[in-house]
């Protein structure tokens, strides 16, 4: 004997309530003929037998299949982590889900999962990032859905972008140095060639102070990311050791930050009276460092909401939607004061 139990089917259901197998399949699409107490009634059967709807075929014929194709460098960042959210969240006003797959900061691991989502019909897809392989590029042109990039403005969008520039951003963020008084200021992280947001920054760091006059050679590798809090630790204790005039420090994120100010910690180097740190990103560490961490804020569940009513007004076929440049706001705390 089997040992196997047979789901309940749409049949099963009708026989329960009392109705035809169409009228079952009816409610669920929650056809306006179908009266209130006949839905009730089906929905009650349903409920008692255990049956689960399987949208599928009828996704296939409404060519709907209710998600988003997501990718993201990565799952461990609590920058990417929010704009997930805020995009999940809005999306999920319209019963909609988020099919997702990072990266790990490589354009070859996104062009294959971008071809892997694609297959399954995505009814949009989200990437981080505006530079993409050329095959990569062409599978987004050619996938006749909405397109948005998002974390950055790209130099010739695919589709539609929700982002800001990283280099400028770091841009504003030298420029407060310079105006409080460091002029030997360096940069930490960058320097990795999968990590394009982080080279975006280094070179918004060199634009700047070469804008100021001043010497923009101080750039510290970390390494590959996401760069971590010991990374940040080592990559100043380098900087320590060649640049010990070092009076300024901006690092390509809040993460790396924090590793700098320890190091700085541990070697009795008062921040900011010997030395200035800024990081990248407002995480919520830099918040509660002591003493609390200057930063860059680029509203990164702001881009998931944004993004996520672009793609639903697009679905609905709107097509004055505009691109949105994010804002990154520059927050001056104790580090830097």
């Amino acid at each position: 004997m089997s040992l196997v139990r047979k789901l309940p089917t749409m049949a099963d259901i009708a026989r329960v309530a009392g109705v035809s197998s169409m009228t079952v399949s009816r409610a669920f699409k929650a056809d306006s003929l179908i009266s209130l107490d006949t839905r009730t009634a089906i929905l009650v059967a349903a409920e008692e037998l255990g049956y689960v709807f399987d949208s599928t075929a009828s996704n296939l014929r409404s060519q709907k299949t209710g998600f988003v194709a997501v990718t993201i460098p990565s799952i461990n960042n609590a920058n990417f982590a929010d704009t997930i959210a805020g995009l999940s969240g809005a999306l999920a006003a319209r019963d909609m889900q988020t099919l997702l797959g990072y990266t790990n900061y490589d354009m070859e691991n996104e062009e294959r999962l971008i071809e892997q989502l694609l297959r399954r019909k995505p009814q949009a897809i989200v990437v981080t990032g505006g530079r993409h392989t050329p095959r990569a590029r062409k599978l987004l042109e050619n996938a006749h859905i909405p397109v948005i990039e998002t974390w950055d403005v790209p130099a010739k969008p695919i589709g539609h972008y929700v982002g800001f520039s990283n280099a400028g951003a770091v841009r504003s963020m030298v420029d407060h140095f310079v105006a409080v008084g460091y002029e030997r200021i360096a940069f930490i992280g960058g320097d990795a060639g999968g990590d394009i947001r982080g080279s975006d920054r280094r070179c918004g760091f060199v634009q700047a102070m070469t804008a100021h006059g001043l010497d923009s050679s101080r750039l510290v590798a970390a390494g590959a990311p996401p760069i971590s809090m010991r990374e940040g630790a080592v990559a100043m204790a380098s900087l320590l050791e060649e640049h010990p005039d070092t009076d300024a420090v901006i690092c390509v994120s809040d993460l790396s930050a924090f590793g700098a100010l320890t190091e700085c910690q541990r070697r009795n180097i008062a921040v900011p009276q010997q030395i200035a740190i800024g990081g990248f990103g407002n995480y919520e560490i830099g918040n509660i460092a002591v003493p609390t961490l200057t930063t860059i804020d680029v509203r990164a569940r702001e881009i998931g909401e944004i993004a996520a009513a672009l793609i639903l007004d697009l679905l609905d076929g709107k097509e004055d939607v505009a691109q949105r440049a994010i804002e990154p706001t520059l927050l001056v705390r104790e580090s830097s004061r």
